[in-house]
Parts: structure tokens; sequence; C-alpha cells
């Protein structure tokens, strides 16, 4: 779609002047919202397409393969639009370049040269520009979330964040230091950090629903849980997952963020609970205590998944010490290893180590 788009707007451009086309603009869209990989490849068959629709135009092949190239070079993970904006400076001195290097094989005047390095110039410009404008058209239409779109859900002054700031406070201060652990655990391994910080800041949207029901809200000694049998508190406990996703969509909430309020509990039961339902009543099962899933799908999601439980276990510590706290936080990873909940992700035993000792590190600090 994007490459029909940018075909047709950069021949209708052409009737103008075909310098001025915004053919980097294919490059950088695709890299921003896939992959580089692919926007090199597509920027290449872009290029050939153009020099073709242009009778042969090998001068305007060159120029649409160099600057589209530059521009993929440049917003290859942008974190500002402003990036972007900037990359279509890079694009025209990249179209300038392509312009002087070929006139200078030619017998075009200075002044003829001088004019189309201007246009080329405008290109690379209108490339950046036509970037920034449609990038929130192919986000919504395909829900693909990008960098950009991450760091705007990581704003502070989302609505829904304000809130859980607001009527969950102890949530949100929680939420904040498991997105730093997610975030480094995920660098150590290769995974995607920026994703992993942003839905840690989501996950526990559902709190908001009963934010006294759980423990970092609670700034008195009562515990509503004391008055309810241990059934009740578990199914209050484990409906915060649900009750997220209703909150998520009601702030449209993407997707992918989506996944981490429904999957960073896995199918973990509420031992606690299940004890005390125990001690009431041997038949009981175990499977009556579990959160309804699914599994964590992705490394990411499994990740904000061991910061959470990291976090909430590490803090209850009575004289911690970074020897203690090392061999707690492997144990806690090991436990839900053991319990199946990572089966489904692409996690392997090596990094599953690597992260215990990056949340051992930055928990110490």
């Amino acid at each position: 779609t994007i490459m029909i788009f940018v075909l047709l707007t950069s021949y209708g451009i052409s009737h103008f002047n075909m310098y001025l086309m915004p053919t980097a603009m294919v490059g950088m869209l695709i890299t921003i919202l896939l992959r580089a990989e692919s926007a090199i490849i597509i920027n290449t068959a872009i290029a050939i397409l153009i020099s073709i629709l242009l009778e042969g135009n090998l001068g305007i092949g060159i120029m649409s393969l160099c600057g589209g190239m530059v521009g993929i070079y440049i917003v290859d993970s942008p974190e500002q639009r402003n990036t972007i904006v900037l990359s279509g400076i890079g694009v025209g001195i990249a179209n300038a370049l392509s312009i002087v290097g070929i006139d200078l094989m030619g017998t075009t005047t200075y002044s003829t040269t001088l004019i189309t390095v201007l246009y080329g110039i405008g290109g690379g410009f209108l490339s950046g520009v036509l970037t920034v404008g449609t990038l929130p058209v192919w986000e919504n239409l395909f829900k693909v979330i990008t960098p950009l779109k991450l760091v705007e859900l990581s704003n502070p002054n989302q609505p829904v964040l304000k809130r859980l700031l607001m009527e969950a406070p102890g949530t949100y201060h929680h939420s904040v230091i498991v997105a730093n652990l997610a975030e480094t655990a995920a660098d150590s391994i290769g995974a995607n950090s920026l994703l992993a910080r942003v839905g840690a800041y989501y996950h526990d949207l559902g709190k908001l629903k009963r934010p006294y029901f759980f423990k970092e809200n609670q700034l008195s000694r009562d515990n509503p849980h004391d008055k309810l049998n241990p059934t009740l508190s578990t199914h209050v406990i484990t409906m915060h997952t649900k009750d997220g996703i209703d909150i998520a969509k009601q702030y449209k909430v993407p997707e992918t963020i989506q996944a981490f309020i429904v999957e960073h509990h896995g199918t973990t039961a509420v031992r606690y609970f299940y004890h005390k339902a125990k001690s009431q009543d041997e038949s009981v099962k175990l499977e009556d205590f579990r959160y309804s899933g699914p599994k964590p799908q992705s490394r990411e999601t499994a990740i904000v998944m061991m910061a959470d439980t990291v976090e909430a276990a590490v803090r209850s510590m009575t004289e911690p010490t970074p020897a203690k706290i090392e061999d707690f936080i492997h144990k806690l990873i090991r436990e839900k290893l053991e319990d199946g909940q990572f089966d489904e992700c692409p996690l392997t035993l090596s990094d599953l180590n690597t992260i215990a000792n990056s949340f051992s590190s930055v928990v110490t600090g």
C-alpha cells in the first residue's frame, strides 16, 4: 500500500519537477513501521520503478536509491518525530550530491545544476514532511505500534497514567520500578527494551477498579481481604487482568500493550489465598486459584512477568543483602520456569540467567 501511495504521489509531482519527488519516504516509512532490512529492498525496487516510469531516467533512479538509503539509516529506531523531519534534510543532501555527481558526467550548465540541486533538496524535505504527516494514518490503519508511538504512550500525561497516579499511587510507583527492571533486562538479552518499559507502565491498569484491595495501595493496617473468604479474595485479585483490558480499551491503548495486561501473570496461582483456603477446606484445588492467562507469548511480556514478581517479593524481604537478593531472584525465576509459565515464549535458559543477573544489579542498586 505504501509503495503504491509513494509511486502515485511521486508520479503526480514529477509533472511539476521530477527531482522534487518524495521517493525516500517509502524507505523511511517501512523502516519505522516494519524494519530496515525490508525498507532497503523496497527502496531499491522503488528506485527501479521510478526510473521505468520516467522512461529509463537513470539519474532519477540513482538519486532515489541514495536518498532512500540515507533516510533509512537516519530514521532507524527514532524516538522523536523531529528526527524524521531532520532526516528529510539528510535525504535532501544525499539527493543534491547524487545530482551533482550525475551532472558532472554530462554537459549540464552550472545554473541548471544549481536549480536541480535545490529541487532535490526540496524533494528530501518533502519526504520527511510527508513521512511525519502520514505516519499516524499507517499506525492506525494497520495497528502497528512504532517506537514513536511507544514514546507517546510512556508520557506520564497520558490520561490513564494520570488516573493511575491519582487513584492508585502505590501501583503507579510499583509500575515505574517494574519498568526500570524490565527495560534493563530486555536490553541485556537484545529484546525490545522500549516496548518492555511501556508495557510495564500499563500492566496493572486493572487495579484502578479496586485499588484498596492491593497491598501497595493500602495506607493503613486495614486489609479488606481479612473480611473475605479466600475464594472471593482470589477472584478479586485475579480479575484485575480482565478489568485492565476493559480500561485499556476504554482509553484506546494499543493491543500490543494490552498483551502485557493479560499475560503478565500467565496462569500462575495466588498461593497465599490457596494455602489459606486449604487450611479451611482440604478439598480445594490449586487450579481454582490460578489466573486465567494466557501465558506470556513474547520475551517482553515474560520479562515484565518476572520483573513484577521480583519487585513485589524483594520489597517484602527482611534484612536484604546483595547475596540474598541474587539467590532470591534466581529462585523466583526458577519457580516460574518449573510452573511452565515460559513454555509459550522464545526465552532460553541462558536468557533467564542473564535476566536474573540484570534484576540483581538493578534491585541491589
